[in-house]
């Protein structure tokens, strides 16, 4: 059975006065855990903090890691440092990443490898652009780009999350109905049959009112939430759709 995942990415926002978030999600959850589990990925600057400062049922991701384990790459953070600074996730091969910093299927499963050697379970990041969903190519590029970034490891020690580019940020989001049908095709394209054990989350402006109509979708295991994560009312909303 996939347990539900709900991931918050806070993307380039946050800072130390913020860490008030933690304190006012409990509050929005009335002092429970959630039934689901739950990650939160900051900058990088409050890692260690919000870490030391969080409940136990709530893990701590980064939001990129480097390729590499050390040396001379300035301004890279290794897996291994994350998983010192408390992360159990860390999000790689984001849209924005890919169109940003130029990272390709190949980099992205490097560094999809990298987290799973340091013991974190990397969030990998796949979706279409509207031009190809507009052109009927949607299904097949996503599957492609899946393939060609999963790293050859178990399916249940990393998370997919399907967030089609034209719905990040936008305020646009893909039906249940179409994101249903993008995660059904992801699930039965993963490597040796091994897509019943892989959990696929759908990202792209989830907010409290979409949340439950995603999330009771067959394989829609949880969702990678962007700026209403930063809202700790609206995240724990989004939380309680999932239960």
């Amino acid at each position: 059975m996939r347990r539900a995942l709900i991931a918050g990415n806070w993307k380039l926002h946050g800072v130390r006065a913020d860490l008030q978030w933690i304190d006012a999600l409990g509050r929005g959850l009335a002092g429970g855990a959630p039934g689901c589990e739950v990650v939160v990925c900051p900058p990088f600057t409050l890692l260690g903090a919000m870490s030391d400062r969080k409940p136990d049922w709530l893990e701590i991701g980064g939001q990129d890691c480097s390729v590499n384990d050390a040396g001379a790459h300035t301004g890279d953070v290794a897996a291994a440092m994350l998983a010192d600074a408390g992360c159990r996730y860390v999000i790689v091969g984001h849209s924005e990443r890919r169109s940003g910093h130029g990272e390709t299927d190949s980099i992205v499963r490097r560094k999809a490898e990298r987290a799973i050697a340091a013991g974190l379970v990397p969030i990998i990041c796949v979706g279409e652009s509207l031009d190809k969903r507009e052109a009927g190519q949607a299904e097949r590029f996503c599957t492609r780009q899946l393939t060609a970034s999963l790293p050859d490891a178990p399916a249940d020690s990393m998370v997919v999350a399907y967030e089609p580019v034209w719905a990040i940020g936008t305020g646009r989001t893909a039906s249940a109905q179409d994101a249903q049908a993008i995660h059904k095709a992801l699930r039965a394209a993963v490597p040796r049959g091994d897509g019943e054990a892989l959990r696929i989350l759908y990202g792209g402006s989830v907010k409290p009112d979409n949340a439950a109509g995603l999330l009771k979708q067959t394989d829609i295991d949880g969702a990678l939430v962007g700026g209403a994560s930063l809202d700790a009312a609206s995240f724990a909303a989004i939380l309680r759709s999932s239960q």
